[in-house]
């Protein structure tokens, strides 16, 4: 009788769904929200009792949603779309994605939780659910203007860098160390399938399906296409990949071609079906006396995913050169965590690295951010509007600035510029690879340390933090090498954006904040990778304060002797350099 079981699972989530979606489209709220609130309505978890009897097949029909979402943004966000926004997405994603893992991580420290915990909280905490928010865009009207592109082209980017993540997590989870080597391995491969996928199916999809098209039968375009889509996430599956990727990847094939607009027409009912299951199956997961046994973490977490995507996100879309309201619109748009946390989580808890607790919460976090992101949506343009009224009209005036001179330096055609902006970043990402072996090495010292100083408990017990110490303070002629260098870069991004002649009388006083700009924006990221790559060796956040407290005491009067060392370093590999190709001095 299992057919009858999940017949009348279907008609009790599609009624109850039905019913609630009338309600909030009623009273103009977001109709995504009923879903998930009919799921907790019908779940097991809210009584009497529970009016599903199989849940294991509602999820598997809510996965469905999950390829149906995916596949119909690849059909909206062609690989030309996604090309265009490509800079930002990548910048925006990678501040996003290692401020959240820092700040998750500082947050489950400062709960008492151990290092473990802490590192999958940042995890958890910094992917945005693609489907969510998709969903919620489509439903407000909003998917088709420019900050919705940056949007979904920062959630591509997002889930292309959550797949090496999860590498990273599994690396770190079992051996406690980053094996690099599998996350190149990981990389490599991804790349290799992205590649792939894309251009053989640049080369048959859209001939194919115009070929099907030329028949003129709905039936037969729908089966072709459908064919290809779970085509597609099989392979993406077998690969070891999400079939969401899958999904995205074929969608933005077939965008290609010229019955697209048909094809989202067909499409268009099965996907608004199935999405409707996958956020009911939200629903179900709520277990409302969870909530109140964990409301502080759950209230704190959400503030911090809120407040940190919003700043993270308008930040990173601020660097790469668009204004603040429509930087403010793409933060506001990304303040969300769903489906790929949950998958980390479960990650967890199947390598047994974390506690159980952490599952729910993140269940919980990511049901009120759900909630809370169609509103964040409809007034990001008066959370703008309220910026520009509050802040200073220099800072506002300035800002605007910077946005026109960076689409500048996007544009410019300067070749001596493009030469030594490049040589700047071939030595700065030197510097940067170099401190990362560094670290990779003191993490690999660790285990080898404490078992030289078993019999030395005041040592065994800070081990950990005296490794890292040492790393770091060996590494810092790198450091200050580095700071110079995006010193330097600054000043001459400065030079390239505010010339005399148009910046005026000003231009002095316009170049420094650009500069300035440039610099701290630079040293964050690199502060923040380097925390994140030295992860399994931080000490608690009051030890760490301290340590860093003390590398800046050394830095200070040590400045001239440790960039006297990187100055030594480097005229000896260019005197080497210079031997082997046979000049001399």
């Amino acid at each position: 009788m299992h057919g009858a079981s999940l017949i009348q699972d279907l008609a009790v989530v599609m009624i109850v769904a039905g019913l609630v979606a009338i309600l909030f489209h009623r009273f103009k709220q977001p109709v995504v929200l009923g879903y998930i609130l009919a799921g907790l309505i019908i779940g097991p978890h809210t009584p009497p009792f529970s009016l599903i009897h199989d849940e294991a097949t509602i999820d598997t029909l809510s996965e469905l949603g999950i390829v149906f979402l995916m596949f119909g943004l690849g059909l909206h966000f062609s690989l030309g779309k996604l090309k265009k926004v490509g800079s930002t997405a990548f910048i925006a994603s990678s501040l996003e994605i290692i401020f959240m893992v820092l700040v998750g991580y500082l947050v489950g420290r400062f709960m008492g939780w151990n290092k473990m915990n802490s590192i999958f909280l940042g995890a958890m905490l910094s992917i945005s659910s693609t489907t969510i928010i998709v969903k919620a865009l489509n439903e407000l009207g909003m998917a088709k203007e420019h900050f919705s592109e940056l949007i979904f082209g920062i959630l591509i980017v997002e889930d292309i860098l959550a797949i090496a993540m999860l590498a990273l997590l599994s690396s770190i989870a079992m051996t406690g160390n980053l094996n690099v080597v599998d996350v190149v391995m990981t990389v490599g491969k991804l790349g290799i399938f992205l590649t792939t996928v894309l251009v053989i199916g640049l080369l048959f999809v859209p001939r194919l399906l115009d070929y099907v098209a030329s028949f003129k039968s709905n039936e037969m375009l729908l089966v072709a296409v459908l064919g290809l889509c779970f085509g597609v996430c099989m392979l993406a599956i077998k690969m070891d990949y999400s079939m969401a990727l899958g999904a995205f990847l074929i969608g933005a094939i077939i965008a290609e071609t010229k019955a697209i607009h048909l094809i989202e027409t067909l499409i268009e009912p099965i996907r608004d079906l199935f999405s409707a299951i996958f956020f009911v199956s939200i629903g179900l997961l709520i277990e409302p006396r969870l909530l109140w046994q964990y409301a502080f973490p759950i209230l704190l977490i959400t503030f911090v995913v809120v407040a940190g995507k919003v700043t993270s996100c308008a930040f990173g879309t601020f660097v790469a050169g668009h204004d603040t309201r429509k930087s403010f619109r793409v933060g506001m748009g990304m303040a969300q965590i769903g489906e790929f946390s949950f998958i980390i989580a479960a990650l967890g808890l199947k390598l047994k690295v974390i506690e159980p607790f952490l599952y729910p919460i993140a269940v919980a976090v990511s049901s009120i951010t759900t909630l809370l992101t169609p509103y964040l949506i409809k007034n990001s343009d008066a959370v703008v509007g309220w910026f520009d009224r509050v802040a200073p009209p220099g800072v506002v005036g300035y800002l605007d600035l910077y946005s026109k001179w960076v689409e500048r330096i996007w544009k410019s055609d300067d070749d001596i510029t493009k030469k030594i902006a490049k040589k700047l970043g071939m030595q700065i990402s030197l510097n940067v690879t170099l401190i990362t072996a560094l670290l990779l090495v003191a993490v690999w010292l660790k285990d080898p340390f404490e078992t030289l100083f078993k019999h030395q408990p005041f040592i065994l017990d800070h081990s950990h933090a005296l490794i890292w110490l040492g790393a770091v303070i060996v590494g810092m002629p790198l450091f200050i090498a580095s700071f110079r260098q995006l010193d330097v870069l600054g000043v001459l991004v400065a030079e390239i954006c505010a010339p005399d002649e148009a910046a005026g009388a000003r231009g002095p006083i316009i170049r420094r904040l650009i500069a300035n700009t440039v610099l701290l924006a630079g040293s964050g990221a690199f502060g923040l990778w380097v925390l994140l790559v030295s992860a399994a060796l931080l000490p608690d956040w009051r030890l760490l304060i301290g340590l860093l407290l003390l590398i800046a005491v050394v830095t200070f009067f040590s400045w001239r002797k440790l960039i006297q060392v990187y100055l030594g370093a480097q005229q000896s590999l260019d005197e080497t350099l210079g031997r082997g190709d046979g000049t001399k001095d």
